[in-house]
């Protein structure tokens, strides 16, 4: 016999209902003191002026204006962007590439595995003091290796390629575990219905495998480009101050310099933090929208 089915005002779901808060309490309170408080306050800093001595002074939207006209902050942006359209594209077709190497099942797979992992699991900064050895100009293990002489941070049209380089380094183990778990999720009876039907392995990677892939493609893509959005440690660690005239100055860097590293303006860091974070969130509906439609999460 079915039972009657609770109406959403019924006394029961009302006494539920306090059990549910109790149990949502401890992730509301994260959510809260760690999400909800930080932008609270990173919004009231942004109408404020303070370099973390002096008393605090309401400044209104004064601080708004100066740094979205001013022309460095722009500039940043630029960078910014150039440094994730160098790093997105290369990092995921390598991280696919080898996925797909890795899933051959080829010696040494496993051990691959690891390695590839490795940069991703180490510190950026110590990471970036050892890229900076390696480009060094003089006594350089790049250098040495070539026989030359290359200002590669020092050149404002290579430290930028440079950095993006070992930012892809650094995280293409991370991007490769994952096509490799969503390679390992797509049933075989597909792959073997695509091979008796008479595809070939890049059909099969083109019009089964990567349509099939969405899911993780999707994670991958947003993941990535929120990260390159904020790199920091290692452009810090192999180009300071924003690199040869400013050829490095990615927009992280420069919210830090503008709070801590020379001007102690917290209020103006604020509002090009504020900036960089409504951008991540404009790129990232903007991706949604776009997998909206292509991507399959049922591959019963």
């Amino acid at each position: 016999m079915n039972r009657p089915r609770r109406r959403p005002g019924s006394p029961s779901r009302s006494r539920d209902a306090p059990a549910a808060w109790l149990l949502l309490a401890p992730s509301l309170a994260g959510v809260t003191a760690f999400l909800v408080l930080p932008i609270l306050v990173v919004i009231w800093l942004s109408l404020n002026r303070w370099d973390l001595l002096a008393p605090m002074k309401f400044v209104g939207l004064s601080n708004w204006t100066d740094v979205l006209t001013t022309p460095a902050f722009g500039h940043s942006l630029l960078v910014t962007v150039c440094f994730v359209l160098m790093v997105i594209p290369l990092q995921t077709a390598l991280g696919l590439l080898m996925a797909l190497l890795l899933g051959r099942g080829l010696p040494g797979s496993a051990l691959f595995r690891v390695i590839y992992v490795i940069p991703w699991v180490c510190a950026p900064l110590a990471l970036g003091v050892v890229w900076k050895w390696i480009f060094a100009p003089y006594g350089g293990a790049m250098n040495a290796l070539l026989g030359t002489d290359i200002e590669w941070l020092t050149s404002p049209s290579l430290v930028l390629p440079v950095i993006a380089a070992v930012s892809i380094w650094s995280q293409v183990g991370y991007v490769t575990l994952f096509f490799v778990a969503g390679l390992a999720g797509i049933p075989p009876q597909i792959l073997e219905a695509a091979a008796l039907d008479g595809a070939g392995p890049w059909q099969t990677l083109w019009r089964v495998q990567l349509p099939l892939l969405g899911p993780t493609m999707f994670f991958v893509l947003v993941t990535g480009v929120i990260s390159s959005f904020q790199a920091f440690d290692q452009i810090y660690a192999l180009a300071p101050n924003g690199g040869p005239q400013g050829a490095s100055d990615v927009i992280a860097a420069r919210i830090y310099f503008q709070a801590f590293g020379g001007a102690f303006d917290l209020g103006r860091a604020s509002v090009m933090a504020i900036v960089l974070f409504v951008v991540l969130i404009v790129v990232t509906v903007l991706q949604q929208r776009f997998f909206a439609k292509r991507v399959v999460y049922d591959l019963s």
